[in-house]
């Protein structure tokens, strides 16, 4: 389907409307979390407003609408993707998983922990997002040297923390990815 073609007053194409001037839905069926969901969504409904409107996860913030601050970033089929650029239809039969996944029995993930220990938030509001990268950006560097970690993060935008105690939350949470650490983490 292209982006063009006759359009109604609305902005909507036609391919998007029915008869009657209804929406066409399309279904959608996406694992989150580890929990499969099926749902009838506008073709254009992005795939941020599903995760927060649709399945109730606000953890997954909107911040700028152009993928400029990486404030929505969740995880689609492992890897990380700004998913107010992204439409749900497209995520159709992908794993996603979001901050709310993370945190395991109760306990926080090292990496949410690394945060929390090395004041790798202040405001809070891109931390879910900058999380969500950072579990991308271990996945793929174990032991990420101090400059892996700033461009692994650089499509997230924090203006409060100067970014050092960020770098410093993710070396922690390496380290303690590495050693397998046994220990409890912090109650979530």
């Amino acid at each position: 389907m292209s982006g063009s073609g006759p359009r109604r007053p609305d902005g909507l194409l036609a391919w998007e409307w029915g008869e009657g001037g209804n929406i066409v839905k399309r279904s959608v069926t996406v694992t989150v979390n580890g929990v499969r969901h099926t749902h009838e969504v506008e073709p254009r409904l992005l795939l941020v407003h599903y995760v927060r409107e649709v399945l109730g996860l606000t953890g997954t913030h909107v911040g700028c609408d152009t993928s400029n601050c990486g404030a929505c970033t969740l995880l689609m089929n492992g890897k990380a993707v700004k998913s107010c650029t992204l439409l749900a239809v497209q995520a159709d039969g992908a794993s996603l998983q979001t901050i709310e996944g993370l945190a395991q029995d109760g306990k926080l993930h090292p990496i949410q922990e690394g945060f929390w220990e090395e004041h790798g938030l202040q405001c809070g509001f891109c931390t879910p997002g900058m999380i969500m990268a950072t579990v991308d950006l271990l996945q793929r560097h174990p032991e990420p040297t101090d400059e892996q970690i700033r461009w692994g993060i650089e499509g997230n935008l924090c203006r409060c923390t100067g970014y050092q105690h960020i770098v410093n939350a993710i070396q922690h949470a390496a380290r303690t990815m590495r050693a397998g650490s046994t220990k409890a983490g912090r109650s979530a």
